[in-house]
Protein backbone atom coordinates (compact mmCIF):
# COMPACT_ATOMS: atom_id res chain seq x y z
CA UNK A 1 0.00 0.00 0.00
CA UNK A 2 1.19 3.45 -1.01
CA UNK A 3 1.22 6.27 1.01
CA UNK A 4 -1.46 7.99 -0.87
CA UNK A 5 -4.27 5.41 -0.61
CA UNK A 6 -6.35 5.35 2.43
CA UNK A 7 -5.59 4.44 5.76
CA UNK A 8 -8.28 4.85 8.92
CA UNK A 9 -7.18 7.08 11.62
CA UNK A 10 -7.41 4.50 15.00
CA UNK A 11 -6.02 5.22 18.10
CA UNK A 12 -3.57 2.37 17.86
CA UNK A 13 -2.83 2.57 14.29
CA UNK A 14 0.48 4.31 12.62
CA UNK A 15 0.81 6.26 9.63
CA UNK A 16 3.57 6.38 6.97
CA UNK A 17 5.77 9.40 7.72
CA UNK A 18 8.10 11.48 5.07
CA UNK A 19 9.45 9.06 2.13
CA UNK A 20 10.65 6.99 4.38
CA UNK A 21 8.30 4.07 4.49
CA UNK A 22 9.79 2.54 7.45
CA UNK A 23 9.75 6.01 9.29
CA UNK A 24 6.26 5.73 11.42
CA UNK A 25 4.51 8.14 13.79
CA UNK A 26 1.01 7.85 15.52
CA UNK A 27 -1.62 8.78 13.20
CA UNK A 28 -2.82 11.65 15.45
CA UNK A 29 -3.81 15.02 14.80
CA UNK A 30 -3.05 16.68 11.15
CA UNK A 31 -1.94 13.14 10.39
CA UNK A 32 -5.13 11.74 10.14
CA UNK A 33 -6.21 10.72 6.81
CA UNK A 34 -8.62 12.03 4.50
CA UNK A 35 -11.17 9.19 4.66
CA UNK A 36 -12.96 9.20 7.66
CA UNK A 37 -13.19 6.02 9.97
CA UNK A 38 -16.48 4.78 9.82
CA UNK A 39 -16.06 1.56 12.41
CA UNK A 40 -16.32 4.66 15.29
CA UNK A 41 -19.05 5.39 17.32
CA UNK A 42 -20.71 8.84 16.23
CA UNK A 43 -19.67 10.35 19.17
CA UNK A 44 -16.31 8.39 19.26
CA UNK A 45 -16.09 10.22 15.75
CA UNK A 46 -17.36 13.50 16.92
CA UNK A 47 -14.30 13.47 20.00
CA UNK A 48 -11.36 12.63 18.38
CA UNK A 49 -11.33 14.59 15.49
CA UNK A 50 -10.20 12.47 12.66
CA UNK A 51 -12.12 14.40 9.98
CA UNK A 52 -15.19 11.91 10.27
CA UNK A 53 -17.50 14.73 9.40
CA UNK A 54 -17.45 16.02 5.50
CA UNK A 55 -18.21 19.52 6.08
CA UNK A 56 -15.98 21.26 3.19
CA UNK A 57 -16.54 18.79 0.85
CA UNK A 58 -20.12 19.16 0.79
CA UNK A 59 -19.95 23.07 1.10
CA UNK A 60 -22.45 23.83 -1.45
CA UNK A 61 -25.26 21.89 0.16
CA UNK A 62 -24.58 24.58 3.18
CA UNK A 63 -24.07 27.58 0.85
CA UNK A 64 -27.94 26.32 0.01
CA UNK A 65 -28.32 26.04 3.93
CA UNK A 66 -27.12 29.21 4.24
CA UNK A 67 -28.81 30.94 1.18
CA UNK A 68 -32.00 29.75 2.56
CA UNK A 69 -32.01 30.95 5.86
CA UNK A 70 -30.89 34.53 4.60
CA UNK A 71 -33.33 34.79 1.97
CA UNK A 72 -35.74 33.85 5.19
CA UNK A 73 -34.76 36.69 7.25
CA UNK A 74 -34.47 39.56 4.71
CA UNK A 75 -37.88 38.57 3.82
CA UNK A 76 -38.97 38.76 7.22
CA UNK A 77 -36.93 42.26 7.47
CA UNK A 78 -38.60 43.62 4.42
CA UNK A 79 -42.15 42.75 4.70
CA UNK A 80 -42.81 42.42 8.57
CA UNK A 81 -40.01 44.72 10.03
CA UNK A 82 -39.55 45.49 13.49
CA UNK A 83 -41.73 46.18 16.15
CA UNK A 84 -39.93 49.40 16.95
CA UNK A 85 -39.82 50.29 20.93
CA UNK A 86 -41.00 53.66 22.58
CA UNK A 87 -37.13 54.53 22.37
CA UNK A 88 -37.12 54.41 18.81
CA UNK A 89 -40.79 55.70 17.70
CA UNK A 90 -40.95 58.10 20.37
CA UNK A 91 -44.36 58.30 22.71
CA UNK A 92 -46.21 58.04 26.05
CA UNK A 93 -45.69 55.24 28.20
CA UNK A 94 -48.42 55.19 31.39
CA UNK A 95 -47.81 52.22 34.11
CA UNK A 96 -50.59 51.44 36.11
CA UNK A 97 -50.12 49.00 39.36
CA UNK A 98 -51.96 45.46 38.83
CA UNK A 99 -54.74 45.11 41.41
CA UNK A 100 -57.90 43.74 41.58
CA UNK A 101 -60.47 44.12 38.44
CA UNK A 102 -57.50 45.94 36.09
CA UNK A 103 -56.66 44.43 33.49
CA UNK A 104 -55.76 44.94 29.74
CA UNK A 105 -58.71 44.77 28.19
CA UNK A 106 -60.11 47.19 30.84
CA UNK A 107 -57.54 49.52 30.73
CA UNK A 108 -57.78 49.44 27.04
CA UNK A 109 -61.52 50.37 27.20
CA UNK A 110 -60.52 53.42 29.70
CA UNK A 111 -58.70 54.88 26.68
CA UNK A 112 -61.16 54.28 24.39
CA UNK A 113 -63.49 56.34 26.10
CA UNK A 114 -61.11 58.69 27.42
CA UNK A 115 -59.20 59.88 24.24
CA UNK A 116 -61.70 58.42 21.51
CA UNK A 117 -58.19 56.73 20.11
CA UNK A 118 -56.79 52.93 20.94
CA UNK A 119 -53.92 52.91 22.20
CA UNK A 120 -50.55 51.49 20.26
CA UNK A 121 -49.90 49.29 22.88
CA UNK A 122 -51.12 47.30 26.14
CA UNK A 123 -49.17 44.43 28.13
CA UNK A 124 -48.57 43.32 31.76
CA UNK A 125 -44.92 43.47 32.85
CA UNK A 126 -43.80 42.01 36.07
CA UNK A 127 -45.21 39.39 38.63
CA UNK A 128 -46.72 39.69 42.15
CA UNK A 129 -46.78 42.66 43.42
CA UNK A 130 -44.64 44.28 40.77
CA UNK A 131 -46.86 43.17 38.13
CA UNK A 132 -47.59 46.93 35.98
CA UNK A 133 -50.13 47.05 33.09
CA UNK A 134 -48.10 49.12 30.37
CA UNK A 135 -49.78 51.03 28.10
CA UNK A 136 -47.85 52.80 25.12
CA UNK A 137 -49.46 56.02 23.29
CA UNK A 138 -48.73 58.64 21.15
CA UNK A 139 -47.45 61.91 22.13
CA UNK A 140 -49.94 62.82 24.92
CA UNK A 141 -50.47 66.33 26.46
CA UNK A 142 -50.14 67.14 29.93
CA UNK A 143 -54.30 67.75 29.64
CA UNK A 144 -54.82 64.65 27.97
CA UNK A 145 -52.43 62.89 30.58
CA UNK A 146 -54.60 64.58 33.22
CA UNK A 147 -57.75 63.36 31.75
CA UNK A 148 -56.68 59.54 31.53
CA UNK A 149 -54.79 59.74 34.79
CA UNK A 150 -58.24 60.86 36.98
CA UNK A 151 -60.58 58.21 34.59
CA UNK A 152 -57.98 55.15 35.24
CA UNK A 153 -58.12 56.23 39.12
CA UNK A 154 -62.30 56.35 38.92
CA UNK A 155 -62.42 53.52 37.23
CA UNK A 156 -60.07 51.16 39.46
CA UNK A 157 -60.89 52.92 42.71
CA UNK A 158 -60.83 52.18 45.78
CA UNK A 159 -57.93 50.25 44.48
CA UNK A 160 -56.05 52.39 42.30
CA UNK A 161 -55.47 56.64 43.16
CA UNK A 162 -54.30 58.69 40.92
CA UNK A 163 -50.80 59.32 42.28
CA UNK A 164 -50.14 55.12 41.52
CA UNK A 165 -50.33 55.88 37.92
CA UNK A 166 -47.39 56.63 36.24
CA UNK A 167 -46.27 58.52 32.56
CA UNK A 168 -43.30 59.01 30.78
CA UNK A 169 -42.79 61.00 27.79
CA UNK A 170 -40.08 59.85 25.47
CA UNK A 171 -38.45 61.70 22.13
CA UNK A 172 -37.97 59.67 19.17
CA UNK A 173 -34.60 61.47 18.57
CA UNK A 174 -33.12 59.78 21.20
CA UNK A 175 -33.68 56.24 19.71
CA UNK A 176 -32.50 58.01 16.20
CA UNK A 177 -29.52 59.04 18.06
CA UNK A 178 -28.89 55.76 19.50
CA UNK A 179 -29.20 53.74 16.38
CA UNK A 180 -26.74 56.42 14.78
CA UNK A 181 -23.96 55.47 17.21
CA UNK A 182 -24.65 51.47 16.84
CA UNK A 183 -24.05 51.54 13.38
CA UNK A 184 -20.93 53.96 13.35
CA UNK A 185 -19.80 51.42 16.16
CA UNK A 186 -20.43 48.54 14.14
CA UNK A 187 -18.29 49.76 11.11
CA UNK A 188 -15.29 50.64 13.53
CA UNK A 189 -15.92 46.93 14.46
CA UNK A 190 -16.10 45.32 10.90
CA UNK A 191 -12.84 47.51 9.74
CA UNK A 192 -10.64 46.64 12.92
CA UNK A 193 -11.88 42.84 12.14
CA UNK A 194 -10.44 43.17 8.61
CA UNK A 195 -7.71 44.29 9.10
CA UNK A 196 -6.88 42.09 12.33
CA UNK A 197 -7.19 39.23 10.15
CA UNK A 198 -5.52 40.36 7.22
CA UNK A 199 -2.11 41.19 9.51
CA UNK A 200 -2.60 37.93 11.42
CA UNK A 201 -3.99 35.33 8.47
CA UNK A 202 -4.43 36.65 5.39
CA UNK A 203 -6.89 38.72 3.05
CA UNK A 204 -9.27 35.25 2.16
CA UNK A 205 -10.04 34.69 5.97
CA UNK A 206 -11.08 38.97 6.77
CA UNK A 207 -13.39 38.10 3.59
CA UNK A 208 -14.27 34.83 5.00
CA UNK A 209 -14.68 36.26 8.80
CA UNK A 210 -16.80 39.64 7.39
CA UNK A 211 -19.15 37.26 5.22
CA UNK A 212 -19.58 35.00 8.21
CA UNK A 213 -20.40 38.31 10.68
CA UNK A 214 -22.87 39.86 7.69
CA UNK A 215 -24.50 36.54 8.58
CA UNK A 216 -24.97 36.71 12.01
CA UNK A 217 -26.42 40.47 11.80
CA UNK A 218 -28.75 39.62 9.05
CA UNK A 219 -30.28 36.29 10.47
CA UNK A 220 -30.22 37.60 13.94
CA UNK A 221 -32.23 40.27 13.00
CA UNK A 222 -34.61 38.25 10.87
CA UNK A 223 -35.35 35.96 13.48
CA UNK A 224 -36.35 39.16 15.79
CA UNK A 225 -38.43 40.21 13.27
CA UNK A 226 -39.75 36.81 12.73
CA UNK A 227 -40.79 36.47 16.38
CA UNK A 228 -41.67 40.47 16.66
CA UNK A 229 -40.64 41.34 20.13
CA UNK A 230 -39.80 44.85 20.55
CA UNK A 231 -36.60 46.64 19.50
CA UNK A 232 -35.13 48.62 22.13
CA UNK A 233 -31.85 49.84 23.12
CA UNK A 234 -30.94 46.43 25.06
CA UNK A 235 -31.83 44.63 21.68
CA UNK A 236 -28.91 46.98 20.10
CA UNK A 237 -26.30 46.03 22.74
CA UNK A 238 -27.00 42.23 22.58
CA UNK A 239 -26.45 42.57 19.06
CA UNK A 240 -22.58 43.91 19.55
CA UNK A 241 -22.06 41.40 21.72
CA UNK A 242 -22.99 38.42 20.23
CA UNK A 243 -20.77 39.31 16.64
CA UNK A 244 -18.02 39.22 19.50
CA UNK A 245 -18.58 36.27 19.77
CA UNK A 246 -19.30 34.56 16.42
CA UNK A 247 -15.72 36.12 15.81
CA UNK A 248 -14.25 34.64 18.11
CA UNK A 249 -15.29 31.20 17.22
CA UNK A 250 -14.46 32.00 13.54
CA UNK A 251 -10.78 32.77 15.02
CA UNK A 252 -10.33 29.53 16.67
CA UNK A 253 -11.53 28.00 13.68
CA UNK A 254 -8.66 30.08 11.11
CA UNK A 255 -6.23 29.12 14.00
CA UNK A 256 -6.46 25.89 13.33
CA UNK A 257 -6.83 25.59 9.38
CA UNK A 258 -3.99 27.84 8.84
CA UNK A 259 -1.89 25.16 11.05
CA UNK A 260 -2.95 22.41 9.06
CA UNK A 261 -2.37 24.43 5.56
CA UNK A 262 0.84 25.83 7.15
CA UNK A 263 2.95 23.41 4.39
CA UNK A 264 -0.02 22.04 2.49
CA UNK A 265 1.41 22.90 -1.24
CA UNK A 266 4.68 21.19 -0.39
CA UNK A 267 2.95 17.33 0.03
CA UNK A 268 1.07 15.44 -2.28
CA UNK A 269 -0.73 13.57 0.80
CA UNK A 270 -4.15 15.87 0.69
CA UNK A 271 -5.39 19.06 -0.59
CA UNK A 272 -6.05 22.44 1.11
CA UNK A 273 -9.94 21.58 0.90
CA UNK A 274 -8.98 18.40 3.05
CA UNK A 275 -6.60 19.95 5.32
CA UNK A 276 -9.61 22.59 6.10
CA UNK A 277 -12.09 20.16 6.61
CA UNK A 278 -9.79 18.23 9.20
CA UNK A 279 -8.92 21.35 11.33
CA UNK A 280 -12.46 22.03 11.40
CA UNK A 281 -13.38 18.50 12.53
CA UNK A 282 -10.63 19.27 15.08
CA UNK A 283 -12.50 22.43 16.31
CA UNK A 284 -16.07 21.12 16.18
CA UNK A 285 -16.53 19.52 19.54
CA UNK A 286 -14.47 22.41 20.84
CA UNK A 287 -17.23 25.21 19.54
CA UNK A 288 -20.28 22.81 20.25
CA UNK A 289 -18.80 22.99 24.17
CA UNK A 290 -18.05 26.52 23.90
CA UNK A 291 -21.81 27.32 22.39
CA UNK A 292 -23.68 24.89 24.90
CA UNK A 293 -21.47 26.70 28.04
CA UNK A 294 -22.46 30.17 26.70
CA UNK A 295 -26.40 29.14 26.09
CA UNK A 296 -27.07 27.90 28.97
CA UNK A 297 -26.92 30.82 31.47
CA UNK A 298 -28.68 32.88 28.76
CA UNK A 299 -31.28 30.41 28.81
CA UNK A 300 -31.57 30.80 32.26
CA UNK A 301 -31.20 34.23 31.76
CA UNK A 302 -34.67 34.39 29.92
CA UNK A 303 -36.34 31.96 32.52
CA UNK A 304 -35.99 34.29 35.32
CA UNK A 305 -36.34 37.46 33.43
CA UNK A 306 -39.40 36.09 31.27
CA UNK A 307 -41.09 33.79 33.78
CA UNK A 308 -40.13 34.96 37.22
CA UNK A 309 -39.72 38.83 37.15
CA UNK A 310 -41.23 39.94 33.63
CA UNK A 311 -38.49 42.39 33.14
CA UNK A 312 -38.53 43.52 29.55
CA UNK A 313 -34.91 44.79 29.21
CA UNK A 314 -33.62 41.23 30.08
CA UNK A 315 -35.49 39.66 28.17
CA UNK A 316 -34.88 41.73 24.91
CA UNK A 317 -31.39 41.22 25.90
CA UNK A 318 -31.30 37.20 26.58
CA UNK A 319 -33.11 36.61 23.48
CA UNK A 320 -30.68 38.46 20.95
CA UNK A 321 -27.59 37.07 22.66
CA UNK A 322 -29.62 33.25 22.86
CA UNK A 323 -29.71 33.96 18.70
CA UNK A 324 -26.50 35.25 17.94
CA UNK A 325 -24.32 32.74 19.68
CA UNK A 326 -26.22 29.52 18.23
CA UNK A 327 -25.98 31.61 15.05
CA UNK A 328 -22.70 32.47 15.25
CA UNK A 329 -21.45 28.52 15.67
CA UNK A 330 -23.04 27.99 12.74
CA UNK A 331 -21.46 30.36 10.33
CA UNK A 332 -18.01 29.74 12.09
CA UNK A 333 -18.37 26.27 10.89
CA UNK A 334 -20.51 25.98 8.18
CA UNK A 335 -19.75 29.33 6.14
CA UNK A 336 -16.73 30.80 6.87
CA UNK A 337 -14.28 27.92 6.57
CA UNK A 338 -16.08 26.66 3.58
CA UNK A 339 -15.76 30.06 2.02
CA UNK A 340 -12.10 30.10 2.88
CA UNK A 341 -11.81 27.42 1.15
CA UNK A 342 -13.67 28.85 -1.86
CA UNK A 343 -11.52 31.54 -1.96
CA UNK A 344 -8.16 29.49 -2.10
CA UNK A 345 -8.99 27.37 -4.65
CA UNK A 346 -9.19 30.59 -7.11
CA UNK A 347 -6.07 31.36 -6.14
CA UNK A 348 -3.55 29.20 -8.93
CA UNK A 349 -1.13 27.46 -6.69
CA UNK A 350 -3.64 26.16 -4.63
CA UNK A 351 -5.82 24.68 -7.89
CA UNK A 352 -2.65 23.38 -9.33
CA UNK A 353 -1.50 21.75 -5.98
CA UNK A 354 -5.14 20.33 -5.58
CA UNK A 355 -5.16 18.82 -9.18
CA UNK A 356 -1.62 17.51 -8.63
CA UNK A 357 -3.03 15.41 -5.66
CA UNK A 358 -6.19 14.09 -7.03
CA UNK A 359 -3.97 13.20 -10.47
CA UNK A 360 -1.57 11.47 -8.50
CA UNK A 361 -4.81 9.34 -6.35
CA UNK A 362 -5.68 8.31 -9.72
CA UNK A 363 -2.93 7.17 -11.42
CA UNK A 364 -2.24 5.12 -8.13
CA UNK A 365 -5.95 3.80 -7.88
CA UNK A 366 -5.12 2.56 -11.29
CA UNK A 367 -2.14 0.95 -10.33
CA UNK A 368 0.33 2.89 -12.05
CA UNK A 369 3.79 2.58 -9.94
CA UNK A 370 4.02 6.50 -8.82
CA UNK A 371 6.79 7.71 -6.36
CA UNK A 372 6.03 8.10 -2.50
CA UNK A 373 4.37 11.30 -2.03
CA UNK A 374 7.06 13.54 -0.10
CA UNK A 375 5.96 15.60 2.94
CA UNK A 376 8.25 18.49 3.38
CA UNK A 377 11.31 17.84 5.88
CA UNK A 378 12.63 20.72 8.22
CA UNK A 379 15.78 22.72 6.53
CA UNK A 380 15.39 21.27 2.94
CA UNK A 381 13.78 22.86 0.36
CA UNK A 382 11.86 20.09 -1.43
CA UNK A 383 8.36 19.73 -2.67
CA UNK A 384 5.89 16.53 -3.58
CA UNK A 385 7.14 14.17 -6.31
CA UNK A 386 10.69 15.47 -5.32
CA UNK A 387 10.51 18.37 -6.61
CA UNK A 388 13.46 21.10 -5.37
CA UNK A 389 12.24 24.83 -5.20
CA UNK A 390 14.97 26.55 -3.84
CA UNK A 391 12.78 27.37 -0.68
CA UNK A 392 13.04 25.97 2.61
CA UNK A 393 10.17 23.85 3.77
CA UNK A 394 7.79 25.63 6.29
CA UNK A 395 7.64 24.33 9.89
CA UNK A 396 4.79 21.55 10.25
CA UNK A 397 4.73 21.65 13.96
CA UNK A 398 5.42 18.31 14.12
CA UNK A 399 9.28 16.70 14.80
CA UNK A 400 10.42 14.92 11.41
CA UNK A 401 12.34 11.57 10.72
CA UNK A 402 14.99 12.96 7.92
CA UNK A 403 15.88 9.98 5.71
Amino acid sequence: MTVDEPRRARGGDTATVGDDPDSVAPATGSDADFVADSDRSFLSRLYTGTGAFEVIGKRRMWYLVTAAILLVCVLSIVFRQFTLGIEFEGGTQVSIPVSSGITTEAVEGVFNDTLGSEPESVQTAGTGSSETVQVRTEHLTQQQTEQITAALAEKFAPGLTASEVSSSDVSSTWGGEITEKMLIALAVFLVIVFIYIAVRFDREMSVAALASLFFDIVCTAGVYSLIGWEVTPATVIGLLTILGFSLYDTVVVFDKVSENTRSVLQTTRRTYAEQANLAVNQTLMRSINTTVISVLPIIALMVIAVWLLGVGTLKDLALIQLVGVVVGAYSSIFLAAPLLVTLKERRSDVARHTKRVLDRRARVAAGEDVPAARRPVRGRGVTSDAEPTGKRGGPSGKRRRSQ
